[in-house]
């Protein structure tokens, strides 16, 4: 939080004055850059840098454009700035520093948990706010023993600060001799209202609102309830289990290429006969064809034929399954992310479809990947880096999604070209998740052109072969490159792993159409 600004981790939002703030992509690499180093001077040419890849045609005045509109939709000043000061003739500075969260009154928590209740009175009237707070008091307590253990609810002043993923607005007015209000929970990152409700308490003198408080309290869990369920549904997770793990389980599946896709193949062709009209099911198919793109061994590769096609049918059954998908966030991260791999003019819908689900499921880590991608896909790497930095932050130690999110961020940095930043990260490649074919292509992804590869990766290149390194140029350009829009950030992912092959096999490994999609000559 920055004075009456909240900003989200990603800057994707912002809230101020109980309002919400979009960004554009130029204005969000501006803001990242920015607020990340605050007190520092951003000369206006690495500003440019940081939007280079998000306009066509770009300038300083841009950069001054872009600075204005921040400005007005936070609220600040260039003569009075709170925000961003302008050092003249060089570029600008973020001078506002972090507001500590006000603190929570002992018996009302801390701003974090699951949902947030704020009561509203309409005018200043000590009796009544006695009254709506015992109320809120006893409606908490009955939220929290229905929830169930570990889910936290607390109670604001008001909206500011709020770090739930629900908000229940108790809205409060006097009707006669009687008290009683209207009841909104809400997404709070969406603003959707999955719940509204008509409270009646009864006169001030009424000793026991227990029957209506519980009443109010019990459809609020159940909506709470519903919502979460409906968030975590599709793609074969385990209905019959806690929120917990089903959200963990959708995370492995969406999140990294799973090996469950494959083996499932048979059973979902199966199930497709039997349900044709199931977009999940057909969505299931669409990973499984994935799977089978993403997981074949790099250095005997699939035909171009073969690609085409099995990437043709995710396409068609992604549209087609667009509509029905809708309220459904998991089905629509699940869309997005084959969206976004088959890469063929659809970067806008996928981008569209994973930031509505994210919107649903702001601390649903398998949103992280797909975001971060869409982010780097459009030259963001600011952006991109800070999904993937939340997601290795909210996995567990040694998991799949670790590693899968580890190995994105290294891609992250290649194509930004900051192998400097490279040198820091963990050794991705060495995990047990993957096949033994896959971790050398990482391997030697990361690996400086200039430098030895690792001896376990030179075997498996000497032994791959002119076919075989052709086969592993080719599956990298369409797995790991092809999606971005810039042709010096897929040259910047290619350049080691081509160095490295042609300097084994000889450049006539290189197929034309990587040549061609990097701007790259060959030799290297």
């Amino acid at each position: 939080m920055f004075g009456d600004v909240v900003l989200d981790r990603s800057c994707l939002f912002a809230h101020r004055d109980g309002k919400q703030i979009r960004f554009t992509r130029s204005e969000r690499a501006l803001l990242l850059m920015l607020s990340r180093q605050p007190h520092s001077l951003m000369r206006r040419s690495q500003l440019l840098d940081a939007i280079a890849s998000t306009d066509s045609d770009i300038s300083d005045r841009n950069v001054d454009f872009l600075i204005n509109r921040l400005r007005a939709k936070l609220g600040d000043s260039a003569r009075s700035p709170r925000f961003i000061a302008t050092q003249y003739g060089e570029g600008y500075i973020w001078i506002a520093a972090r507001s500590p969260v006000a603190a929570a009154k002992p018996d009302r928590g801390t701003a974090s948990g699951i949902l947030a209740i704020v009561p509203v009175v309409p005018r200043p009237d000590t009796r009544l706010a006695e009254q709506a707070e015992a109320i809120i008091g006893q409606m908490r307590d009955r939220i929290v023993s229905t929830i169930g253990p570990g889910q936290a609810v607390i109670i604001m002043a008001s909206e500011e600060d709020i770090a739930t993923r629900y908000l229940l607005e108790v809205r409060y007015q006097e009707s006669g001799a009687n008290l009683c209000g209207i009841a909104t929970l809400r997404e709070v990152q969406s603003r959707r209202i999955i719940r509204a409700l008509r409270v009646e308490f009864g006169g001030f003198g009424t000793t026991s609102l227990t029957p209506e408080i519980e009443r109010a309290a019990n459809d609020v869990v159940e909506a709470l309830q519903r919502n979460l369920a409906e968030a975590s549904e599709g793609l074969g997770t385990p209905a019959d289990q806690p929120l917990e793990i089903r959200f963990r389980k959708a995370t492995t599946l969406l999140s990294a290429s799973n090996p469950e896709w494959l083996e499932k193949g048979l059973q979902l062709r199966e199930a497709r006969e039997q349900n044709p009209a199931s977009a999940d099911i057909a969505l299931q198919w669409c990973l499984h064809l994935f799977a089978r793109l993403v997981l074949a061994n790099p250095f005997i590769g699939i035909s171009r034929g073969e690609r085409d096609d099995l990437e043709s049918e995710i396409e068609a059954t992604v549209l087609e399954c667009l509509p029905l998908i809708e309220s459904n966030p998991l089905l629509m991260l699940a869309a997005a992310k084959l969206l976004y791999f088959v890469d063929r003019g659809h970067l806008e819908l996928a981008e569209d479809l994973a930031e509505r689900a994210f919107a649903r499921t702001a601390d649903f880590a398998a949103a992280l990947p797909i975001l971060g991608q869409i982010r780097q896909a459009h030259g963001d790497f600011p952006a991109a880096l800070a999904f993937f930095d939340r997601g290795i932050e909210m996995a567990d130690a040694g998991s799949e999604f670790e590693t899968h999110m580890r190995v994105i961020k290294c891609i992250a940095l290649l194509a930004a070209g900051d192998r400097e930043a490279l040198k820091a990260e963990p050794t991705a490649y060495e995990s047990p998740h993957s096949p033994l074919a896959l971790r050398v292509m990482v391997a030697v992804l990361v690996t400086p052109p200039g430098d030895a590869t690792p001896q376990v990766a030179m075997d498996v290149l000497v032994a791959a072969g002119p076919d075989g390194a052709r086969n592993a140029i080719e599956f990298t350009y369409m797995t790991s490159a092809r999606q971005l829009t810039s042709p010096e950030a897929r040259a910047n992912i290619l350049q080691g792993l081509l160095a490295h092959l042609t300097r084994l096999h000889g450049a006539d490994v290189i197929p034309p159409f990587v040549l061609t999609g990097t701007g790259l000559k060959a030799p290297i």
